[in-house]
């Protein structure tokens, strides 16, 4: 379990988050909301280590992570799939993923991931850069597959993709979930999140407007959050 208790964070002197509680149970699909500039991003920046909250604590596992560096908070099971890809561009394919898996997994992470994405089998010496916007979110990915995670965070992995991609990314992460990893996904197609999600916040101005099960949110509460009123 991840747990984000009392978060304030910022950059500078820019306070963006404030007293934020938010808890991703065991093997359950949180999908965090809000309009753009809610501090969505930064809350995932939090929870992976990249950005250090000036208060309160961060608990995996009921352990206090507070302070860990992102390596050791992804040992601890922690993945983090950022906006804008996150992939090693001038790399192969292949040498992403080796730099991706679990150096203790008795997985072959090259058929592991050919598996669940056809499309990057079929191109493991093609330097990553060189492929097409969806195929590198795939391979961005593919470490949530690979680095054996329990609770894998995810940032607008939809973004500027094509819809029929869109369906093969949500399919994928429907089998992950499925597969017992917990998520937590920050999403702009609002309905395809609420598809998944067994739990929902809405972040808005950096605070937490609403927490619920995803079938307690009604599109009035979605549209008041997201207007800010």
């Amino acid at each position: 379990m991840l747990e984000l208790r009392n978060i304030t964070a910022g950059y500078g002197p820019h306070t963006v988050l404030r007293d934020v509680n938010l808890v991703v149970p065991d093997n359950a699909v949180v999908a965090l909301l809000g309009p753009n500039g809610a501090g969505k991003t930064t809350l995932l920046r939090v929870a992976s280590g990249l950005l250090r909250p000036s208060a309160g604590q961060i608990l995996v596992d009921g352990v206090d992570a507070t302070g860990w560096a992102p390596h050791r908070l992804s040992g601890a099971g922690v993945c983090h799939v950022p906006e804008g890809r996150g992939i090693f561009r001038a790399l192969s394919v292949k040498d992403n993923i080796r730099l991706q898996a679990k150096d203790t997994s008795t997985l072959d992470p090259i058929a592991a991931v050919a598996g669940a994405f056809p499309r990057l089998g079929e191109r493991l010496a093609q330097r990553a850069g060189t492929m097409s916007g969806g195929e590198q979110q795939m391979l961005a990915l593919a470490r949530s597959y690979v680095a054996g995670p329990s609770t894998v965070l995810l940032d607008e992995v939809s973004m500027g993709l094509a819809p029929k991609i869109i369906d093969e990314i949500f399919e994928y992460l429907h089998k992950l979930a499925a597969q017992g990893a917990a998520l937590l996904l920050v999403e702009q197609y609002v309905a395809r999140a609420l598809e998944l999600a067994d739990f929902v916040y809405i972040l808005n101005k950096g605070r937490i407007q609403f927490v619920g099960e995803a079938h307690e949110l009604g599109e009035e509460q979605i549209l008041a959050s997201y207007l800010g009123v």
